[in-house]
């Protein structure tokens, strides 16, 4: 065979995946400690994740707070919650940084299921990409007489059950995610 239905299948699942961790930093209005995940800070000359410099907790299901390490970032810290388009208002104490999560507005709601929609949207048409590649492969591979017309239906068939699934998987999570954000 001259391609690969593993490699076909982690590709469309590293696509599913990217989608789980774009979905983590959309707000819902809980708070979740992935929405920082995406941030980070000016630190010691250089740029990094807000988890490298302190700890990140949710201990009420409206407040995150981040324990900051070194209490020199601080202010950094809190600098780069404030300036993320997150809409949070960080507080500091010490080297507490207690972050409030409000309430979404119903507009802000709306905005957010349409970039989840987007975002479902990419990951759709990258796993269709990926089935693009693989057809062309399993036709090559009949061009080139490694299989048969019967074997290279069979083939396709599978990829586009495979696709099926992969797409039917990304559905499934937005409509999840849209659910959770629409919650009031």
């Amino acid at each position: 065979m001259s391609f690969n239905m593993d490699d076909t299948q982690r590709r469309m699942q590293g696509a599913v995946s990217a989608l789980e961790t774009e979905f983590q930093g959309l707000r819902t209005g809980r708070a979740s400690a992935g929405m920082l995940e995406p941030i980070s800070v000016e630190a010691y000359g250089s740029r990094m994740p807000i988890n490298q410099v302190g700890n990140i907790s949710v201990p009420e299901p409206r407040l995150l707070t981040v324990q900051v390490w070194d209490a020199s970032m601080t202010p950094a810290v809190e600098k780069a919650i404030r300036e993320s388009d997150l809409g949070l208002n960080p507080q500091a104490e010490g080297t507490l940084i207690r972050i409030p999560v409000p309430d979404l507005s119903s507009e802000r709601r709306e905005e957010l299921a349409k970039v989840a929609g987007k975002y479902a949207e990419a990951a759709r048409v990258s796993i269709r990409n990926v089935r693009r590649d693989t057809i062309e492969q399993v036709r090559k591979g009949e061009k080139d007489g490694d299989y048969g017309e019967d074997e290279r239906h069979g083939l396709e068939a599978k990829v586009q059950k495979l696709t099926d699934d992969h797409v039917s998987k990304v559905d499934q999570m937005l409509a999840t995610k849209e659910k959770d954000i629409k919650t009031v």
